[in-house]
């Protein structure tokens, strides 16, 4: 791969600052009309800012165009058990002028990183088994829906835990 790589470059759009891991592959980029790109990855989603960075896939929550493109990445704020709690973050929203191949192969990838999933209607908590890109194994989460703090996240996921514990 190293040679090719010296052959042909990397993939990514002219310009990009970002620096990819030696087995990164780019699988689709488009330009932000702010400045900067998209660049998506085997690894995740790289964004542009100051310093461009990459969003790993199983920090991604939701994907949806409204417009423009819009991104809600998850930070990991707690742990109940083998369970990694998530909390969405404001989301990031980039104004593309062609957003569809960007569009399905993020929609590809952070579908493609869940493995199992599992609903907890009261208060609203989406558990999920992902595959961390670039990492062998799976990870369990649990994000709670809009309005759901993270206490709440906790005492439904509680159980399911302890069962994978145990």
């Amino acid at each position: 791969m190293g040679l090719l790589r010296r052959l042909f470059g990397n993939g990514a759009p002219d310009g990009f600052t970002g620096s990819l891991e030696p087995e990164e592959t780019v699988i689709a980029h488009a330009p932000v009309t702010s400045g900067g790109h998209l660049v998506v990855t085997s690894l995740g989603l790289w964004v542009p800012g100051e310093s461009p960075r990459r969003i790993g896939w199983h920090l991604i929550s939701k994907v949806k165009w409204e417009g423009a493109l819009r991104v809600v990445e998850a930070s990991e704020a707690s742990t109940e058990g083998p369970v990694v709690l998530l909390e969405d973050l404001p989301a990031h929203r980039f104004a593309l002028e062609d957003p569809r191949k960007v569009l399905r192969a993020i929609s590809q990838r952070v579908e493609g990183s869940i493995r199992h999933r599992e609903r907890v209607e009261s208060p609203g908590v989406w558990i999920l088994q992902r595959k961390i890109p670039g990492r062998d194994g799976v990870v369990w989460q649990a994000r709670g829906d809009a309005g759901v703090d993270l206490a709440a996240v906790r005492e439904a996921v509680s159980a399911f835990a302890a069962k994978l514990a145990g």
